[in-house]
């Protein structure tokens, strides 16, 4: 069965694999990166929304991430926040002010200048939305208030309250520079990548919806991020983006040659793929753990002793060494031990099956004859929808279920189509378990995951969902704004930290283990870039000799 998928994907790529003249090949080997050729990239999923701030799902940021530039690049080793678009910048005391000075001769693919005034109607419309196009706010920007074009190449930014996380929410995904043009479609029009227009390296030569996206290089592209060693257009003449979600075709395809990069590489597949000499990148992304949330609006796990025994009743290092490799390290807290303010709350997060029967038997839930606990005529049932984008998801979810299941809880793993699911989960009586993560590399991205009007995993009141919700957290709300106004770094990080023991201690979340990106590519693939959450970039990228 791989062997004729794998022909069928072959035929798709019309034996292409990741193409290159002779002369070229020959160039290589003897002067090292050149320019030439077409890289085929395999991606377990299709990408849905491709409006910057959509692209925190990691297949909208892989494209993303080719076609659209950044204000400012941030530095995947260092973290140093560096110019990009904006040459050089500054920040007022208070955090309240930003003004960057952009690089000259910048442009859109359509040929739009990507001046001050472009650079202000991006962030107005991520700063502040846009309810007409059905264009949310960014996830990444706290405060807004407004923009200013100084002069043609000087933008100022003012923010209600300190915004201390603007300067590297400027170097993210979901700050994407796109044309104004691209701005004026309404939302549901921006999941047709020919329709986003940016600055990038790369552009949308053609796309079959759901299926295959191909990206030309931009041939007048000359502004890439300053600290690049690899300036001028991208090395690749072409990209080709091919949606695979079988593991075993991606895997095959790459093994026989007909890929040269593939994304969503499984821990069981790691030594099939190292044992023939394959590369694995596992680049780390640095923010909210792969996790499930409990959402108190359920009134079977509002009572905090029921929450507390789940989080104790759950074996993270037993998830993470059946189906796991050391690639993806047990949780630790709620963040990576990567992450910016990351403290270790591994005492808090232990292993404790006694404990746990304790805490339910103190809560009222007595185990009946089938195995489950009752309480007041209704059982200890819950039910999730596994999250395709997560390694292993329905995996991890079903090894939760029999941990759970030795406490008397029963756990529902359903899958669904999207469309029940993406309903089902904005109600917590039917999804009182959520799976999740979120990158990014500023201590923001937990406010990002919970806050009422960002992702809200735990359906707070507040935020968008099917029905009236009951549950708020003041403090827990309260510590996020915090976070998202203190100017003093010191401060800042100690106050992630406060939130973390405070997620914790309230069993809101239980973490399972750091997430990477991992990905494969064949030794003849070189160069490829990661941004600081683990995003692909071909800009780079160059094809070697077979």
């Amino acid at each position: 069965m791989l062997r004729t998928a794998v022909a069928v994907l072959a035929g798709t790529l019309a034996l292409a694999g990741c193409s290159r003249t002779t002369d070229t090949a020959q160039a290589a080997a003897s002067t090292g990166p050149v320019q030439g050729g077409t890289l085929v990239y395999l991606e377990q999923q299709a990408h849905t929304n491709l409006y910057p701030p959509a692209g925190g799902f990691y297949p909208n940021g892989g494209v993303l991430n080719q076609i659209t530039d950044k204000l400012t690049y941030q530095d995947p080793q260092t973290l140093e926040i560096q110019p990009w678009i904006a040459e050089s910048w500054t920040v007022n005391a208070d955090a309240t002010e930003y003004s960057f000075k952009l690089r000259p001769g910048v442009s859109f693919s359509d040929g739009t200048p990507l001046d001050a005034a472009a650079v202000a109607r991006n962030f107005d419309t991520y700063g502040l939305g846009n309810k007409a196009l059905k264009q949310p706010v960014s996830e990444v920007i706290n405060n807004y208030e407004r923009s200013e074009v100084v002069d043609p190449l000087t933008v100022k930014f003012f923010f209600r309250k300190p915004s201390p996380g603007f300067l590297q929410g400027t170097s993210v995904i979901g700050s994407g520079l796109v044309s104004p043009s691209t701005l004026d479609r309404p939302f549901e029009e921006l999941g047709d990548a020919t329709r986003i227009i940016g600055s990038g390296p790369f552009v949308v030569a053609s796309e079959t919806l759901g299926k295959e996206l191909v990206l030309k290089a931009r041939k007048d592209y000359a502004w890439g991020p300053a600290r690049l060693a690899h300036q001028g257009r991208a090395r690749l003449d072409e990209v080709k983006f091919i949606v695979t979600p079988e593991d075993s075709v991606r895997i095959g395809a790459l093994l026989a040659g007909q890929a040269g990069f593939i994304r969503q590489v499984q821990a069981y597949d790691e030594k099939r793929v190292e044992a023939q000499k394959f590369a694995i990148y596992a680049p780390p992304t640095r923010g909210v753990n792969n996790s499930i949330a409990l959402r108190p609006d359920n009134a079977l796990v509002a009572d905090l002793r029921v929450r507390q025994a789940l989080l104790h009743g759950t074996n993270t290092r037993e998830i993470v060494e059946t189906l796991f490799s050391p690639r993806y390290p047990q949780a630790r807290s709620v963040i990576a031990s990567t992450a910016a303010g990351f403290v270790d709350l591994s005492d808090k997060l232990a292993y404790d099956e006694a404990r746990a029967r304790q805490l339910l038997e103190d809560a009222g839930w007595t185990l009946g004859a089938d195995g489950v606990r009752h309480r007041d005529g209704k059982s200890l049932v819950l039910s999730t929808y596994e999250s395709l984008p997560q390694p292993q998801n329905k995996e991890t979810l079903q090894l939760v279920a029999q941990q759970w299941a030795r406490l008397g809880v029963r756990l529902n793993v359903l899958a669904g189509d999207s469309g029940s699911r993406a309903v089902d989960t904005l109600d917590p009586d039917k999804t009182g378990v959520l799976p999740g993560m979120v990158g990014r590399a500023d201590p923001d991205v937990i406010k990002s995951n919970y806050y009422p009007t960002n992702r809200n995993v735990l359906l707070q009141k507040g935020g968008v969902s099917q029905k009236v919700r009951s549950f708020e957290d003041g403090r827990l709300n309260g510590l996020f704004d915090a976070i998202a106004a203190e100017t003093d770094a010191a401060r800042r990080l100690a106050l992630a930290g406060e939130v973390q023991h405070y997620l914790i201690d309230q069993a809101y979340v239980i973490p399972i283990f750091e997430e990477p990106q991992a990905f494969a590519g064949a030794t003849w693939v070189r160069d490829v870039g990661f941004e600081a959450v683990g995003r692909p970039s071909f800009y780079s990228a160059w094809l070697a000799p077979r």
